[in-house]
């Protein structure tokens, strides 16, 4: 009988019975685990005394003394050793048998008789299957008695004396070498059995790290210490650890324990090592190696932002503005490293696509910057069509921005002829794709036919023959044929531009001028690019300047012979010519000047404004030569003008020059009077030390302190005959009635400057609609010039007649103003306006006046950039006014100490010098004095400070 019939015989008898089988199928299986236990526990103790042993070894730190690569053979022979051992013992395991279990139970249970054996066991010579009831009544009888059941502990100690010894001397030496390792035995252990990991009693190696800023940010290393707060870095910036005293390679990894990106290691030698790694993120980084954390930093990284760009304001062209004016604005943090805009079409043809670019200037690698260009675009074939732009900025860290899309239409140039215009048509609609190869072939050959300004120049017809070849040859390809026609048809249009007047020589002047200008504007950006300005550099800028200074020459005369031809009424043609030859000589002497201070982008400025010039030049009219005419007119008035308050100026000058004159005559008597009353005063041996300071301070002509007049004794009466202290000495009869016929000659003059005065102020009334407000102050000052001088009073005269001359002064910077203010005084219209940084504009009718003035005086040659003529009437016909002022001993302020003296001045002897020093030290010994007044103490003090 099977178990499973027993079982299933007791539950299909009793209730009880049933739970007493369940009971026992469980505490079978429980004796059978254990038995498993106690035969796989032998087993696996050879395996688990060979990783003792090999434990002990590295608690001993016997296996780390041995090189990585031995440590690695002795490891992977141990494991392989202990790994064939317990295949070995487990191989030899069999599984309890169901008899085993009971036994296990029944000695566990303490149950005697193997009762358990009853259960399973049936009678003997009873048939299979046959009903036996007084047997199955004896095993619920033994089911019953079976009381509890066990299956006990397993039994673990080993079996053998020799196993047991070994045991225990193997767990003695692990707890032994364990205590002696401290808190280092699980890394001592670990590292017994890792290959290439250092136990904890290994030296830690020494770690350097710093971080590299990235080239756009200029800023120094930061260095790495434990201690040191958190660095932040920019984007892109390169950490640097060096290692020392480490066996093998370092590692460094990210806060997730992941390896760093773009990391390069550098043997240094057998132990030192050099790990570079770029940081892209924040976060902490670790240096590990041999299985240790060697160093950790906690890192911010800023991200690098993008450049921020934006548009200034008013960009495009205007309707009459041939140049496509440029603003921007834009800024980076670390510096920009380039800058150019990128424009599109609006409306596209089915032409190739395309996009202009126009970089911008940029010097260094500024932070932020701003400024606006006006290049010419007119040549290219989107001149006069709306494009839509951005400004596009890269850092000097790589990153690209770019501004919002603005619409603008690029400037075109002015073309009066109608074929040139036609020319220009065609060009754009074949450029842009808006019109076929072959149509285009067509057109022009019928342009060609067609009686005009190509049929009537053979130059023009050739071109035009050879441009229609190329178009009709297959061989060559539609991006070839369209790029090289629309060069051929642009030089086609400007020169029926030129010559639609039938001028060949001024048409062949402005091609020279366009091509010297070529040449100097690539020689400027050789130059800037270069950032070289040698010797060579600046002969070849030279020869190509004086190039373009001689077409521009033949230019000009030819606008001046077109003039005649056009009988346009024009004063001084020849001057006219010289103006402009100065006018471009400035222009490009100052372009010549910035090139070789480095200031490329100054010069190419000039440059341009020399372009707009030669433009003006070609686009001339009748209507704009008649213009000039009257332009040229009023300023050969303003320089008559300015001649004349030069000359006024300068008899007025006169005049407060003899005023002087008789003063300085009138102070020469009073110091002969004066020497005299000191020689008699001398003779007197006057006693200075009984004399009060106020009387002392008289007899010197000094000024009295103050409230010495009220305490001063009263001065003994002049002698009869004596001239008055306040009154001037009388003159001799002859000289006083010299004087006067004098003064009446000035009067009479001064009238007639006054007169001089109202009819120029008239005139430039006239002339500009309103009178300098000083003019009418310098007439109310010559009229009190005149009473003065009626009267005999020179210094009052002297007095008005320097207000006059301030007056006259302010007249004429607001002569200027004034001219500046209604544009009388602009510059010509074809001359370039010159406002460099050294001079003033050229071409003003001031400058004109004084080339062409009676005193033969050049702007241009003699280096006077912008001066006008009445500033040389300052210096050469006025006086300045420290000349007019005299200091106590006569002599005119500003006069060197070499210079002869005048001839009132008094040149004292030795008597007067010894008079002097006795006066000197009378003062001094006052000053000295502490109980006198510290009113009068005070005043002495100030008195011989300058000594």
């Amino acid at each position: 009988m099977s178990p499973a019939d027993l079982k299933q015989d007791l539950a299909s008898s009793t209730a009880g019975g049933g739970s007493l089988a369940a009971r026992l199928a469980t505490v079978r299986q429980h004796a059978a685990f254990v038995l498993h236990i106690e035969q796989l526990w032998p087993a696996l103790q050879p395996t688990l005394g060979l990783l003792g042993l090999y434990a002990v070894a590295g608690l001993l730190r016997l296996p780390q003394h041995l090189p990585d690569g031995l440590r690695l053979v002795l490891v992977a022979g141990w494991l392989s050793l202990c790994g064939w051992r317990l295949h070995t013992d487990l191989s030899r395991l069999n599984a309890p048998t169901p008899e085993a279990v009971d036994r296990r139970i029944e000695h566990a249970s303490g149950l005697q008789n193997r009762p358990l054996a009853t259960l399973t066991d049936h009678p003997a010579g009873a048939r299979k299957g046959a009903a036996q009831p007084l047997w199955q009544a004896h095993q619920q009888r033994v089911l019953a008695s079976l009381g509890a059941l066990r299956a006990g502990w397993p039994h673990l100690l080993p079996a053998s004396p020799v196993r047991r010894w070994a045991a225990v001397a193997l767990l003695a030496a692990c707890l032994g070498t364990g205590v002696m390792a401290g808190t280092s035995a699980p890394g001592r252990i670990l590292a017994a059995f890792i290959p290439g990991r250092d136990d904890p009693d290994v030296p830690m190696a020494h770690v350097e790290a710093w971080i590299t800023p990235p080239a756009y940010a200029p800023e120094a290393p930061v260095f790495l210490s434990p201690n040191a707060p958190p660095p932040s870095v920019p984007e892109g910036a390169k950490l640097t650890v060096i290692v020392t005293g480490l066996s093998s390679h370092p590692v460094l990894r990210s806060a997730n324990g992941l390896v760093m990106q773009d990391e390069t290691r550098q043997t240094l030698d057998p132990q030192s090592w050099k790990v570079d790694v770029t940081l892209q993120h924040s976060g902490v980084v670790r240096v590990a190696g041999r299985g240790r954390t060697l160093a950790r930093w906690p890192i911010t990284v800023v991200p690098d932002t993008l450049p921020t760009v934006a548009w200034g304001p008013s960009p495009g062209a205007d309707k009459v503005d041939w140049r496509t004016r440029l603003p921007w604005e834009a800024a980076h943090a670390y510096g920009l490293a380039s800058l150019s805009v990128q424009m599109h079409l609006v409306h596209p043809g089915r032409g190739p696509a395309r996009t202009l670019t126009v970089p911008l200037p940029l010097s260094g690698h500024p932070k932020s910057t701003k400024g606006v260009i006006t290049p010419d675009l007119s040549e290219d074939p989107w001149a006069g069509e709306e494009v839509t732009a951005r400004v596009v900025a890269t850092s000097v860290s790589g990153h690209e921005g770019q501004s919002a899309p603005v619409t603008f239409r690029l400037g075109a140039r002015v073309f009066h002829s109608p074929v040139a215009r036609a020319v220009l048509d065609l060009r754009k609609r074949f450029a842009l794709g808006r019109e076929s190869r072959s149509d285009t072939a067509t057109e022009l050959a019928a342009l060609g036919e067609t009686p005009g300004p190509v049929t009537e120049h053979t130059g023009m017809f050739l071109a035009l023959t050879s441009l229609v070849a190329m178009l009709d040859n297959k061989d060559v390809d539609t991006d070839t044929a369209r790029a090289s026609a629309t060069n051929l048809l642009w030089d086609l249009a400007l020169d029926i531009e030129d010559r639609r007047k039938g001028d060949d020589a001024s048409a062949q002047a402005s091609l020279d001028v366009r091509a010297a200008q070529a040449a100097v504007a690539q020689q400027l950006r050789h130059m800037r690019e270069s950032g070289q300005h040698t010797q060579e550099e600046r002969e070849e800028l030279e020869a190509r300047l004086k190039t373009l200074k001689e077409a521009i020459a033949r230019k000009m005369q030819a606008l001046a012979a077109q003039a005649l031809r056009d009988h346009t009424a024009i004063p001084d043609l020849p001057g006219f010519s010289r103006a402009g030859d100065k006018a471009f000589s400035r222009l490009m002497q100052q372009m010549q000047r910035d090139a070789a201070n480095g200031h490329s982008a100054d010069a190419l400025e000039r440059l341009q404004q020399m372009e707009d010039a030669t433009e003006r030049m070609r686009n001339a009219t009748p209507q704009d030569m008649a213009a000039m005419a009257q332009q040229m007119i009023a300023q050969q008035k303003a320089r008559e003008q300015a001649a004349a308050l030069r000359d006024l100026t300068g008899k007025q000058t006169s005049l407060l020059d003899h005023a002087q004159s008789r003063l300085d005559e009138t102070l020469r008597a009073q110091s002969r009077q004066q020497n005299a009353m000191d020689d008699e005063d001398a003779d007197g041996d006057d006693n200075y030390g009984a004399m009060s300071t106020p009387e002392l301070l008289r007899r010197l002509g000094l000024p009295l302190p103050p409230g010495a007049d009220q305490n001063a004794p009263p001065a003994p009466p002049p002698p009869p005959g004596a001239a008055s202290p306040d009154q001037p000495p009388p003159l001799d009869p002859a000289k006083a009635e010299a004087q006067a016929a004098a003064r009446r000659t000035d009067r009479a003059t001064q009238h007639a400057l006054s007169r001089a005065l109202d009819e120029l102020k008239d005139e430039f009334k006239e002339l500009t609609g309103k009178a300098p407000a000083a003019f009418a102050d310098a007439q109310k000052s010559m009229q009190d010039a005149r009473k003065a001088l009626a009267d005999g009073d020179d210094a009052a005269a002297a007095t008005a007649e320097e207000k006059a001359l301030e007056a006259l002064s302010k007249g004429r910077q607001q002569m200027q103003d004034t001219m500046k203010g209604n544009g009388r005084s602009a510059t010509p219209s074809f001359l370039p306006a010159f406002g460099g940084n050294s001079g003033g504009q050229s071409g003003s009718p001031q400058d004109g006046a004084q080339g062409d003035s009676s005193q033969g005086q050049d702007s241009a040659d003699d280096g006077d950039d912008g001066n006008t003529p009445t500033d040389d009437a300052d210096e050469t016909g006025g006086r300045d006014k420290s000349h007019d002022k005299r200091d106590p001993l006569g002599r005119r302020m500003g006069e060197g100490g070499d210079q002869a003296p005048d001839d009132g001045t008094h040149i004292p002897d030795n008597v007067a010098r010894q008079r002097a020093r006795e006066i000197e030290q009378e003062l001094r010994r006052r000053d000295s004095d502490r109980t006198r007044p510290q009113q009068e103490l005070d005043y002495l003090d100030r008195l011989l400070k300058p000594f």
